[in-house]
């Protein structure tokens, strides 16, 4: 055989070679492709993270009901929860605290209360609880809306109360606070407070928090 053919032979043979070699690399990195995990997560749970805590429920509770129906929003809702707690404790007897609660009406008193290790501004919607007394917020609320400036921000008021409701207080808080949108309120009766999760999820549906 001549060389011209044998070198030719040989050509052939190389480029037949490196043809198989290219397809089945590329065979191979296809199929790998195909089987490798897509990622279609989009930081979703960064994002959840996110949304969840653009939502406070803030409250303050003496005999425990307020507090209950702060968790049950809280459960709801999710986000933080913080409880504003006195740095002077309120009388455990109960008519003593209504002669405390009426004198610091009276007084306009602001009632101090622990740091609670937030920063506002993490927050575009806070739900505030709190019991009725006196037909009135707590003066430790009103505590809490002089120490935060709550512009912009979304407040969904909610108490407890022995019958009288929220009284004039949504209106109160809208005063307060002219540069937030503030929802109506929800109520519940003290008694009734172990049973008003319905009646929770019934409020906040429509609100579109």
């Amino acid at each position: 055989m001549n060389k011209k053919v044998l070198v030719l032979i040989i050509v052939l043979v190389v480029f037949v070679l490196i043809g198989s070699g290219i397809y089945l690399f590329t065979k191979d990195s296809g199929e790998n492709n195909e089987n490798a995990p897509v990622n279609n997560n989009n930081n979703n749970d960064e994002n959840n993270e996110t949304d969840e805590l653009s939502t406070l429920v803030v409250y303050f509770s003496n005999s425990g009901n307020t507090e209950i129906l702060a968790n049950f929003i809280h459960n709801y809702v999710g986000g933080d929860i913080v409880a504003l707690e006195p740095t002077v404790a309120y009388p455990e007897d109960y008519n003593d605290l209504l002669d405390v609660a009426q004198e610091e009406q009276q007084s306009d008193a602001r009632p101090e209360f622990n740091d609670l290790n937030i920063d506002i501004e993490d927050y575009d919607t806070i739900f505030i609880g709190y019991p009725n007394w006196w037909g009135d917020m707590p003066m430790i609320i009103y505590t809490f809306f002089d120490t935060y400036d709550l512009s912009g921000k979304t407040i969904a008021p909610f108490n407890t109360s022995g019958g009288s409701g929220l009284s004039r207080t949504v209106g109160t808080i809208r005063e307060l606070e002219p540069d937030a949108t503030v929802t109506d309120g929800f109520t519940v009766l003290g008694d009734n407070v172990d049973n008003a999760m319905s009646d929770v999820e019934e409020w906040i549906d429509p609100l579109g928090l």
